[in-house]
């Protein structure tokens, strides 16, 4: 088994210690995004896909 992730809130959350925070960790190949009200529910992305979703929300956005 790999090595247990380590979650940052994102800085979006506004702080405090509620359950309504993005959360985000890395691994050597993968992101893992999740929400800290379903923590067991983990989105895993490659850093290149999440960034050509990223780029594609900002040129849809008006």
């Amino acid at each position: 088994m790999g090595k247990p992730l380590h979650w940052q809130k994102s800085t979006f959350s506004g702080g405090g210690e509620g359950d309504t925070c993005v959360e985000l960790a890395t691994s050597p190949t993968h992101i893992h995004l999740r929400e800290s009200d379903t923590p067991t529910s983990i989105l895993t992305t490659t850093p290149a896909a999440l960034a050509q979703l990223l780029r594609g929300i900002q040129t849809a956005a008006p």
